[in-house]
């Protein structure tokens, strides 16, 4: 779009006779919270739904009276570019801006976000709640709105589906009784009257079947292996493999209906050998599991429930031998973001497979508080190990839980930090897996000095380095000062009265370098090292520009 256009629009928006449910003007003059940027987004884009607009537009640089002000919010292209991937992680079903406008006027900066409306039959929610707009003002959507757009589609459940041919005997008995003690556990107190229930008042009750008649989920949970087709062109089957360090596929094994069965199998397939930790005082324990038993089946279960079973796609689990674990299942990941699991901590707004999951929760296979996620997480991370993995991309969902300290420094953290909260401690995982960190997560890493650097290079702050005693790890990664580096040539050009070639300094101060740097700026450094102490003539070349001989200058 050209500047022109960009213009025409602004002006456009401006002759309103006032802000509308999908028009916001904020000053936002030199920086705006995220968290209300991503509820304006939420908000804005329900109403583009509800209004039948193709659009919303949020703008900054603007007041309340329509006057444009000026605004330095990321002033950085990249950084204001950046939004669109920030915003993606905390929408559900990933949606981000249609486009982000900068336009410079005569009166300053103006920046325009162009919002999507609402997708229909889904309300945007952001961190796991969903706004919208009153006039001028920003709240939670109302119940009448999430209806209405949630109505405009009606999305047929696929877990709720008859099979219409067939009947209990397609059932597999173990599977059924497994299903009645573990509706005990869930239902202490109705023990002994679940006894009296005959096989289809049980599973009338337990919400599987419906008026004694065969779902999908019957089949999918409790069917025997060969009851599998009646789910066709779904696929029923989890596929485990195992595959060493260099991901040469070395076992694997398929397993099929009843699901409520094969999540132990496949949990007695996977190699949970005990992991020992390098000692440090009292620091860590002397060895744990290397996967938490409950984040295996938390994992597996979480792929049964939110499988897209329409897609035709199966669920696999791989084993990287005593690295990590890998769960992939197929469909898009509703919630949004994990970022929004998170930090709601409440059901999910919306189930693929409502009638799935509730007989799930009701057979004690999920939790429907949210709390399973963030359950994972702290397992992690009581363990010193790296935070789960997840990748939404690609139609699908697959996590990855790593089972083994991969930075010992930062388990260090871990360790002796016990008031770090869940979001500062997802920072500094991004840090040890060298992700890159926005604007608003540099700052707060920053402002508790728990790292320091660059962008995008960060490392572990000294302040950090200090009180875990990684002070060796830490001057190792940000480098000596350069009298340091100069007093070592010095020496050794000194004590090698033949004269010291460029290779023979490089391989003495190579390792010496900070990691941080990348080969080309080792490279630079030690030329500059050379070049300084030749500017003040403590030392000559007596060789060629391309072999130079390093000495002494008299």
């Amino acid at each position: 779009m050209t500047n022109q256009q960009i213009q025409n629009i602004l002006s456009d928006l401006l002759s309103l006779p006032a802000e509308t449910e999908v028009v916001e003007f904020k000053e936002a003059r030199n920086n705006f919270d995220s968290k209300e940027l991503g509820k304006y987004f939420s908000a804005l884009s329900n109403e583009a739904n509800l209004k039948g607009k193709s659009s919303s537009w949020l703008v900054f640089g603007v007041n309340n009276k329509k006057q444009i002000v000026g605004t330095a919010y990321r002033t950085s292209w990249k950084d204001l570019d950046n939004l669109k991937y920030e915003m993606a992680e905390r929408i559900n079903g990933r949606l981000t801006f249609i486009e982000i406008y900068e336009l410079q006027t005569v009166d300053g900066r103006v920046v325009l976000f162009q919002i999507p409306p609402a997708p229909k039959g889904i309300p945007t929610s952001f961190g796991g709640f969903f706004f919208g707009r009153d006039g001028e003002s920003v709240g939670a959507l109302n119940i009448e709105e999430i209806e209405r757009i949630r109505n405009q589609v009606v999305q047929t459940d696929w877990s709720i589906g008859i099979c219409a041919d067939a009947s209990l005997d397609d059932l597999d008995e173990v599977a059924i009784s497994k299903a009645r003690d573990n509706y005990k556990i869930k239902n202490p107190r109705l023990a002994t009257e679940i006894d009296s229930w005959d096989t289809p008042t049980f599973l009338n009750k337990a919400k599987i079947t419906i008026n004694g008649k065969i779902t999908n989920t019957a089949i999918l949970l409790l069917g025997k292996p060969e009851s599998e087709h009646f789910l066709a062109p779904a696929i029923a089957r989890i596929t485990w493999v195992l595959k060493d360090i260099r991901n040469i596929e070395k076992d694997y094994e398929h397993f099929t209906c009843p699901l409520l069965l094969s999540i132990d199998k496949v949990f007695a397939r996977i190699r949970n050998l005990k992991y020992r930790y390098i000692k440090e005082g009292t620091l860590f324990p002397d060895e744990v599991d290397r996967y938490d038993p409950y984040n295996i089946k938390e994992a597996l279960s979480n792929c049964i429930a939110h499988q897209d079973y329409t897609m035709s796609g199966r669920i696999n689990v791989v084993e990287i031998e005593d690295e990590q674990l890998i769960f992939s299942n197929v469909g898009d990941f509703l919630p949004g973001s994990v970022e929004s699991v998170l930090e709601s901590d409440q059901p999910p707004a919306l189930y693929r497979n409502n009638f799935l999951a509730q007989a799930m929760v009701n057979l004690n296979m999920i939790d429907t508080v949210g709390s399973g996620i963030k359950r994972m997480f702290m397992s992690q991370r009581n363990r010193f190990f790296p935070m789960p993995d997840y990748d939404l991309s690609g139609s699908s969902v697959k996590v990855v839980i790593t089972g083994k300290v991969i930075d010992l420094e930062y388990a260090k953290v871990l360790a002796r930090h016990n008031d770090l909260s869940l979001d500062e401690i997802l920072l500094l995982d991004k840090v040890q897996k060298k992700k890159e960190l926005t604007d608003d997560e540099i700052h707060k890493l920053k402002s508790k000095k728990l790292i320091e650097g660059r962008k995008p290079k960060f490392i572990i702050s000294e302040n950090v380095a200090i009180e875990t005693k990684q002070i060796g790890t830490y001057l190792k990664t940000r480098g000596f000062d350069n009298k340091y580096y100069k007093k070592l040539v010095i020496e050794y050009i000194q004590k090698n009265k033949k004269g010291s070639g460029k290779q023979e300094i490089r391989e003495l101060l190579w390792n010496k370098l900070p990691d941080i740097l990348s080969e080309t700026q080792k490279e630079n450094k030690i030329s500059n090292i050379l070049s300084e102490l030749r500017t003040k003539k403590l030392i000559k070349n007596i060789g060629s520009d391309s072999l130079p001989k390093w000495v002494i200058c008299d």
